[in-house]
């Protein structure tokens, strides 16, 4: 019974001391970048009717969703995602706006995984959605901002991998497939299995070139030339102009000088059904997984009701902290930080002093001194939380301060301090 109490669901944890606070920190500087975009902030419901994520909108599947019942029997779920949400949101409330709408969150999605699959079922994610613009340039724009929000986070070495969903669209289509047979091998491809794909499309009656261009689709990454050698391998003219407009939004990414950012995966489709466009994912040293991903999805909305052409991101916070901590790049958020220990006697001065410190942007701790507890410990549990200056107060009038790596230790009039 004791170890329920204390322990936490599999792929649920907890988060506290300097990994909680760098988290925070984390997401303060990515809303700035997302600020300056000119996103505005929207909050959507933890738990929804599971209509907003069933089959037809393209969601997390079913069986990955967190389900319960509210009091009138409707089965509602914890969302598994966001972008369904603010379709919802913005076929409700901007029903009738056709310019561009830039919108951002921040808040937790819920997966329920297989057991032993090591991922977590509640992941922190913040992101935005451009919604009623539909050119390259919007694709352009959201990658760029995208690569601001990883480069704000204090990441610098990453790669963003642009695939395009109506690339794949258009070389299938000429198969002329059923929905099964293309579920399959889009199967294949999601999971980058091109050894099962090729043995799988040998076996189907499909035109030659149609073989060779699924069967190339595991060779066509790395730069800008994989575009080239792409068009070698189709004449459809869907997969053309996704190869165009692929091209469109790198020359907008380079006026960005951001093409050192930027790499092409045609076999990427990026999971989620709604997808019909330019998609995207991003990764860095650290983590097998990806630490941001999106793409467009034009169909999405009407499904609610607005047809509204669209085009969003994520950034997965749990995913961004590993490779940061992996990377060993150091968290300084430049906040300064004091401890105040002091006797009963000397309250009125450490409040006082205290006052002082924080009207001038320092955090501040203080503590009463406990005859339990000598003057080594205070100092050890400032490390501990990684103060900055330890105040000791000796009398009314006068402190002791030593600083975080002891290389200042001297007693001051309070009064001259300059805080």
């Amino acid at each position: 019974m004791r170890e329920t109490m204390l322990s936490t669901p599999e792929g649920i944890r907890d988060i506290y001391g300097a990994e909680c606070e760098r988290k925070h920190y984390i997401i303060d500087r990515i809303e700035e970048v997302l600020h300056l975009y000119g996103n505005r902030d929207i909050e959507t419901p933890t738990f929804e009717y599971f209509g907003i994520f069933n089959s037809d909108k393209g969601s997390a599947p079913s069986n990955e969703m967190y389900k319960f019942f509210d009091r009138d029997n409707n089965t509602l779920v914890l969302r598994p995602d966001f972008t369904p949400s603010v379709a919802r949101c913005v076929a409700k409330y901007f029903a009738n706006e056709e310019l561009p709408i830039r919108l951002c969150y921040t808040g937790k999605t819920f997966a329920s995984l297989e057991k032993h699959k090591g991922k977590l079922a509640e992941i922190t994610q913040i992101g935005s959605e451009l919604i009623n613009d539909d050119s390259s340039a919007a694709d352009a724009e959201t990658i760029a901002c995208m690569i601001d929000c990883l480069k704000a986070s204090g990441l610098r070495e990453f790669q963003i991998e642009l695939g395009e969903v109506e690339f794949f669209d258009g070389i299938i289509e000429d198969a002329h497939l059923g929905d099964e047979i293309e579920d399959k091998i889009r199967d294949y491809i999601q999971i980058k299995n091109f050894f099962g794909l090729s043995e799988y499309i040998s076996e189907l009656e499909m035109p030659e070139d149609t073989k060779n261009s699924l069967n190339s689709l595991s060779s066509l990454f790395g730069g800008i030339e994989v575009l080239d050698k792409a068009r070698s391998l189709t004449s459809n003219d869907k997969a053309l102009l996704a190869l165009e407009r692929l091209m469109r939004v790198y020359k907008a990414l380079s006026y960005y000088e951001y093409e050192k950012y930027i790499s092409f995966d045609l076999s990427m489709i990026n999971g989620y059904d709604y997808y019909t466009g330019i998609v995207f994912s991003g990764y860095t040293y650290g983590t097998g997984n990806p630490v941001v991903k999106g793409g467009r999805y034009n169909n999405l909305l009407s499904k609610f009701g607005k047809d509204a052409p669209s085009i969003g991101f994520s950034v997965y916070i749990d995913e961004l902290m590993n490779s940061l901590t992996r990377q060993n790049i150091p968290f300084d958020n430049n906040g300064k930080k004091a401890l105040i220990v002091y006797t009963i006697e000397h309250q009125e001065s450490a409040l006082r002093l205290a006052k002082s410190l924080r009207d001038n942007g320092t955090v501040v701790q203080l503590i009463r001194k406990s005859k339990k507890h000598n003057e080594d410990e205070y100092l050890r549990y400032s490390d501990t939380y990684e103060v900055g200056k330890i105040y000791i107060l000796i009398d009314e009038e006068t402190v002791r301060i030593i600083s975080s790596d002891r290389s200042v230790d001297e007693e001051r009039n309070i009064e001259d301090l300059n805080v």
